[in-house]
């Protein structure tokens, strides 16, 4: 009830490129010159004061002037939550107990004309909620209740979610079972978003501030991170993490709390949070570098999200990360604890990718795509969409020169891949301080030096004007083999999901088909089927039917990462892929027929396929 059309936020990024005019930051009625400035809150200190076992948490809602993307930025004027006597904060203060704290919470409503709903602040699980009336306050008293990594906050009045967003009043809620780690970090996502549609603007933020002033996280090589990710909007957010896998430890929502059996932690690289939604995650930072955690809905990470005016065009093209991405996207930064030691890459396989552009061919108004050379270059304006399938060796080093035959910039990332940061893909930030990875320049070209350590199933795709290059074409898929393993097409099958022009709904394309041809399978034999979600957003229910119903695969990988036995189930054949995410499945068909693969509502799907097999 909460979504809002793709197409809402999408007509505002149009509007950027046609250079309207943005609207200025509303001036509350009741704002004055003293209307406090809201801190960025980075989580690592919690509200209240302990007296015994019990918690005192003494929180209001005022009117504040939050600057999301620093102070030379263009202003917020919105209601803030902040404790009693301190600066009112971006995201709420945290709330940090002990399982088994008393929590006392004296909550007011300092607004002057707005009824305010305080949601959370229950023992936990559960969502609960109290509405005050302007100048109201209420005490809240409970036992903290399970571990775990919830959210809490305020609504103010009734707000029309079809033309505005409101969540940079919710902050985190975090209870610690007795004698756990508290070595953690947390990050809470929060939008704030207003205008008439042509002219909608976006406060995206990590921790009170969207890129490029978010926080840099710093580590060194070999330590392990505790993140807890707190998504406190009503958006979704497939969170993605360049060139290092995480393993989830816990999910929650507003009603539940689930610790996650170690036996049972996936490994991922992007993993969706539902509104309001937490997770509880670890990575060792493995190699030195630049990295970038994000969220890989394109709207959400693109330059003309950024809040402040004054966008440029160009700033989709530009090599400077702090101009061609926005929103919700934090950097990292991790450095050699021993001085490492270069190298050389013995006898690297070399390939050549081509970045070029056709004939129109769909709705999209360009046709972009990457052509893996094979013999002499290929046509100028020959184009794949998607991309070239790259068949790669595990353990064997592969060298890949990108040639982009563009009028504009490119780059590429190769998403899920353990690599080295100058070839993750971020123009401008990639590398290490004085050698940042540049965009591919028109004209030139880029080696990229990939190690491979592990056999899946991966994406590679542009990292730069992101919605417009994406949309076009510029997105392929990976397959890495086992040494000594041939590539097999009749058993393994190879999905990529993608959006054809930028238009909502969106239309989808599989392997580049909006309307495929039956596939042909063989009966009786097991087939890997391998699917990749890389449009825009995605966020589509892929099922494999007989027409009646779903029928049972054989869950294997995800995102590239091989399961262990103890999570190979048999499901049956339906699940949700978001931007950024790849899943194979087992299928093997004892029954000759007709099978039907969809996205979207099987009764009335918005993509089909069939499966014969014989």
């Amino acid at each position: 009830m909460f979504a809002r059309p793709w197409s809402y936020l999408l007509v505002a990024v149009l509007a950027a490129w046609l250079g309207l005019d943005a609207p200025k930051p509303r001036q509350a009625r009741n704002a004055t010159p003293a209307t406090p400035v809201a801190d960025a809150n980075d989580n690592r200190r919690a509200a209240g004061r302990r007296m015994g076992d019990t918690m005192f948490v003494d929180l209001d809602i005022r009117l504040a002037r939050w600057y999301p993307e620093g102070e030379s930025g263009d202003v917020v004027e919105a209601p803030v939550i902040g404790e009693a006597g301190r600066a009112p904060q971006v995201p709420a203060p945290l709330i940090r107990v002990r399982a088994g704290t008393v929590i006392v919470a004296r909550i007011t409503n300092a607004l002057a004309d707005s009824a305010v709903t305080w949601r959370g602040l229950n023992s936990k699980p559960g969502f609960d909620s109290v509405t005050l009336e302007p100048g109201e306050s209420a005490t809240r008293r409970f036992v903290a209740g399970a571990p775990g990594t919830y959210v809490y906050g305020a609504q103010v009045g009734k707000v029309d979610w079809e033309l505005r967003e409101r969540e940079q009043t919710y902050g985190a809620f975090v209870i610690d079972s007795i004698g756990g780690r508290t070595d953690d970090r947390i990050f809470v996502l929060n939008v704030w978003g207003d205008g008439p549609i042509e002219q909608y603007r976006n406060a995206l933020a990590i921790n009170g501030r969207g890129w490029p002033y978010t926080e840099r996280v710093s580590a060194h090589t070999g330590d392990t991170l505790r993140w807890r990710i707190v998504n406190g909007t009503i958006r979704p957010h497939p969170m993605h993490l360049h060139g290092f896998y995480f393993r989830m430890l816990a999910k929650s929502d507003q009603e539940r709390v689930s610790a996650i059996a170690k036996a049972r932690q996936p490994m991922l690289v992007t993993e969706l949070m539902e509104p309001f939604s937490t997770m509880d995650m670890e990575w060792v930072a493995a190699r030195a570098g630049n990295w970038l955690f994000h969220c890989h809905l394109a709207f959400h990470a693109v330059a003309d999200t950024r809040y402040t005016s004054g966008f440029d065009a160009h700033d989709h093209h530009s090599g400077d990360a702090a101009k061609h991405m926005a929103g919700l996207v934090m950097g990292i930064s991790v450095a050699d604890r021993v001085k490492a030691v270069a190298t050389s890459r013995r006898a690297p396989r070399t390939l050549r990718l081509h970045v070029q552009e056709g004939a129109k061919r769909g709705v999209s108004p360009r046709a972009l795509g990457f052509v893996l050379q094979n013999g002499a270059s290929p046509k100028a304006d020959s184009v794949h969409i998607p991309g070239s399938p790259l068949i790669l060796t595990r353990g064997e080093p592969t060298d890949i020169t990108v040639i982009n035959h563009l009028k504009e910039s490119t780059a590429v990332h190769w998403h899920g891949i353990e690599l080295e940061s100058y070839s993750d893909g971020v123009a401008g930030w990639s590398g290490a301080p004085g050698k940042h990875a540049p965009a591919i320049a028109p004209g030139d070209s880029f080696v990229a030096h990939l190690t491979l350590p592990r056999a899946g199933t991966f994406i590679y795709h542009t990292h730069l004007n992101d919605i417009v290059q994406l949309t076009s074409g510029l997105y392929g898929g990976i397959i890495v083999l086992e040494p000594g393993q041939r590539y097999n097409p009749a058993r393994d099958h190879l999905f990529v999901v993608g959006w054809d022009g930028r238009d909502e709904p969106a239309r989808l394309l599989v392997n580049g088909d909006s309307a495929p041809p039956p596939k042909m399978l063989e009966r009786g034999v097991t087939h890997r089927l391998r699917f990749v979600f890389i449009g825009a957003v995605n966020g589509n229910t892929l099922t494999l039917s007989d027409r009646t119903q779903p029928v049972t695969w054989r869950a294997v990988a995800r995102d590239g990462y091989e399961m262990p036995a103890a999570q190979r189930e048999l499901l049956p054949a339906t699940f949700k892929g978001w931007a950024g995410q790849t899943w194979d499945f087992e299928f093997q068909a004892d029954r000759s027929g007709s099978y039907l693969l969809t996205l979207g509502n099987p009764v009335k799907p918005v993509w089909k396929g069939e499966l014969v097999v014989r």
